[in-house]
């Protein structure tokens, strides 16, 4: 790794998502350095210039130095950390001294705790500024230079001052906000969500269902958010209604394939037996039911998503007890009255 320049910026997690934010800070010169857990894509990226495990196909700029070594990443001015949220930690203990502030790219919660991601920063490196970086993105586009916005939710506009022009490019536009727990929540619900969609698409219910879901799930994602302390407005930006419009869409969301292998009758162990990539949405599935029960909130798509996933009900078992729910008001707020027989 040639370490000769001061690095824009260090990654940690050289998957498809953390390879393209490397590309896209690069972008215009610069270097990043990108750590990878994995030795052949540390060689791979040195040898060919590509990540051919996670993002094949996309030449990457010179600037994007991989390193096998987190002790590279000491001097650099700011840290995304873009492992799975359930590795987050494990991530975290291994970072070298100093205080350069994590920028946090896992979306999900802990499963072990029910903690969000910058809460798990602050336990395990309690000296460190934090910031989410969260938005509708697929990791394919962003590093062939579509444009994207994100939201980039920081403790302090001191802090958004600092990161934001390390991270904007013209074609990548963070937009600011002070509310990380409502850009943490969307970010991990909508995961659970697209597995919902894509249930729905391997299943063959049609387009009117999906998007049924989608305002529904909305809906609940806007319930538990409110419940934690989330703004409404943060809900329903780039980092909620804008991420789960986009997963909900597409296969091109692990999540979203992941629940339209569901759909079509495959289990979920062997449609996750052997991947290399992470379908976030399984592991939040369960500890957000768990969260949302131990609250009082009406999650029934996401307890849907939990009963196909351990198999413990069908597809159609499912669908068929998501359609017998009583009729209700439609509002995001507390479950509505119930309106007639349902």
């Amino acid at each position: 790794m040639n370490a000769a320049d001061p690095p824009i910026a260090g990654i940690v997690g050289a998957g498809a998502w953390g390879t393209a934010l490397a590309q896209v800070l690069t972008s215009e010169g610069g270097t990043v350095r990108l750590w990878a857990r994995e030795r052949e894509v540390v060689e791979a990226i040195a040898g060919t210039g590509t990540n051919r495990i996670f993002l094949p196909d996309t030449p990457l700029s010179s600037g994007v130095l991989a390193t096998g070594d987190i002790a590279d990443l000491a001097d650099c001015p700011v840290l995304l950390i873009v492992t799975p949220a359930q590795y987050l930690r494990s991530a975290l203990g291994t970072l070298p001294d100093g205080d350069a502030p994590l920028l946090l790219c896992a979306k999900g919660i802990e499963a072990d705790t029910g903690l969000l991601m910058c809460d798990v920063a602050r336990e395990v490196a309690p000296g460190r500024k934090v910031a989410i970086l969260s938005g509708p993105t697929f990791a394919h586009e962003v590093a062939r230079g579509q444009p994207a916005a994100v939201t980039l939710a920081c403790e302090s506009e001191a802090l958004w001052d600092d990161l934001s022009p390390r991270i904007a490019r013209p074609a990548f536009r963070p937009y600011y906000s002070d509310d990380l727990v409502g850009a943490e929540i969307g970010g991990a619900v909508k995961n659970v969500l697209a597995i919902g969609c894509g249930v729905v698409a391997g299943a063959g219910l049609g387009l009117n269902a999906r998007a049924a879901l989608i305002g529904r799930g909305f809906a609940e994602m806007t319930r538990f958010g409110l419940a934690k302390g989330a703004r409404a407005e943060t809900l329903s930006g780039l980092s909620g209604l804008g991420d789960l419009v986009l997963t909900c869409s597409s296969e091109n969301s692990r999540n979203f394939s992941l629940g339209k292998g569901l759909g079509e009758g495959t289990p979920a162990a062997d449609l996750l037996s052997g991947r290399r990539t992470v379908a976030e949405g399984a592991a939040t599935a369960p500890v957000l039911a768990r969260e949302a029960a131990s609250m009082g909130v009406d999650m029934p798509i996401v307890q849907a998503v939990c009963r196909l996933l351990d198999g413990t009900q069908s597809v159609d078992e499912v669908i068929g007890g998501l359609l017998a729910r009583p009729l209700r008001a439609e509002r995001p707020g507390p479950a509505g009255r119930p309106k007639g027989r349902g």
